[in-house]
Order: structure tokens, then C-alpha cells, then sequence
């Protein structure tokens, strides 16, 4: 089942109306981390304006040295703070994603967004805790070495497991009634989420990986609620 709904969210990544969507995640996420990186970059240029003296270099200014350093933090930023980001650009567009969704496979059964203010409450302490997962790892993974990993995907994948499914439950059930079913289905929930996980991992597929996590998410809630009625 698990399967099946990540499987049918990749296809969907490829209809035009879809694609559009994570093209705009693309740009989203591209200038997010640009301006992240550039902003380091100034940052350390201008704290730190003096020089060292190396051997056969001579006296090297201190700030230019560091802030191009600096640019080798760009990968490792990027594989431990993508999920929060990903959190972070769902709440944008996670209801127009379900609703194509839902219209192309669940057309007798579209749901409603719930208010963006509330929903956008609900969403934050999970960000927050999917921030704090990452940078968490980030700095313990000198002394867990293998474990790191393990940590990253596991406490992830039931972060944003717990955040997306809740989005896609929301548009049909109350939140008692949504929270209900994904803690009847926890194994199912957390599983895609640590698949969700992986794939944020992965170099430029992961810059889509917002768009396909609620499009994922939106099959599985009407996988898991009996739903059987797809369009063709």
C-alpha cells in the first residue's frame, strides 16, 4: 500500500499541472539556499576582516579565505536541512497539489483545505522539530559516525510522515478524526515518510520532493480510509 501511493505520486509528478508545481518548488528551493549561502558568505566577509600569515603565501586575508570555504557547506546544508525546508514550502502549495490529485484519481471523494492560519499553527512545532532533527544530526555526526544516518531518515520520516498525512487527512476529517486514523496506521505513515526521507536526499530529485510527499500522502489517506473509486 505504501508502495503503490509513493508509485502513483511519482507518475502524477509528470502531468502537466503537477509539474508546474514543482517547478515553482524548484525556483522556491534554488533561491532559498542561494540566499542562505550568500548570506553566509557576506556574513563571514565582514566579521572577519583580518590576516594570517602562511608559509609561501605570504599575509592571506582572513575573510575571503573563509567565505569561499564556506561554499563546501552547500551540499552538507543542503542534505541535513532539506526536510525543514520541504516542511516549511508543503504548507504553499500541499492543498493545490491534493486537489489535482483528488481530481484526476478520487474525483467522487475531493476534500476541502482547512484554514491556512490553522493550518499553518498546526504545521509549525512539527518544523520546528524537523529544524531542530536536522541540525541535531548535523552536529552529532562526528561522534554517532554510522549511526547518524539512522537518526536523520528514522526521526524524519516520522516528522514529516506525521505532518503530511495529517495535511491530506485535513481536507476530509476533523483533526481528532484525522489524528485517529494516523495513529491506527502508524507503521504505514512513518514508512512512507522515511521513503519521503530518502528521496530528500538525493541530488535535484529532492528539490520536488515537497510536491510529490503531499501527492504521496493524499493517495495514501484514501488508500487507508477505503477509498477505491479512482478515475481512470
Amino acid at each position: 500500500m505504501v508502495t503503490r501511493a509513493l508509485l502513483l505520486a511519482w507518475t502524477d509528478l509528470l502531468r502537466p499541472r503537477v509539474l508546474s508545481i514543482v517547478l515553482t518548488g524548484i525556483a522556491l528551493t534554488i533561491g532559498l539556499f542561494v540566499a542562505l549561502q550568500l548570506g553566509i558568505f557576506w556574513a563571514i566577509r565582514a566579521l572577519f576582516s583580518g590576516s594570517i600569515h602562511l608559509p609561501l603565501l605570504g599575509d592571506v586575508v582572513i575573510g575571503p579565505l573563509l567565505s569561499w570555504g564556506s561554499l563546501m557547506l552547500f551540499p552538507v546544508m543542503g542534505f541535513f536541512l532539506m526536510a525543514p525546508v520541504a516542511a516549511a514550502f508543503s504548507g504553499l502549495f500541499a492543498g493545490q497539489v491534493a486537489d489535482e490529485v483528488e481530481a484526476l484519481h478520487y474525483p467522487q471523494r475531493r476534500g476541502e483545505d482547512p484554514d491556512f492560519w490553522e493550518g499553518l499553527l498546526e504545521a509549525l512545532p512539527v518544523m520546528g522539530a524537523v529544524l531542530l532533527v536536522g541540525l541535531v544530526s548535523l552536529m552529532l555526526t562526528p561522534f554517532l559516525g554510522p549511526f547518524a544516518p539512522a537518526l536523520f531518515y528514522g526521526a524524519n520520516g516520522w516528522l514529516l510522515g506525521r505532518e503530511f498525512f495529517q495535511m491530506a487527512a485535513r481536507r476530509h476529517l476533523d483533526e481528532d478524526a484525522a489524528s485517529a486514523l494516523r495513529r491506527a496506521r502508524p507503521l504505514s505513515v512513518t514508512l512512507l515518510g522515511v521513503m519521503i526521507a530518502f528521496a530528500l536526499t538525493v541530488p535535484i530529485a529532492n528539490i520536488a520532493v515537497p510536491v510529490l510527499a503531499a501527492a504521496g500522502f493524499t493517495h495514501l489517506f484514501h488508500l487507508l480510509s477505503g477509498s477505491v473509486d479512482r478515475a481512470a
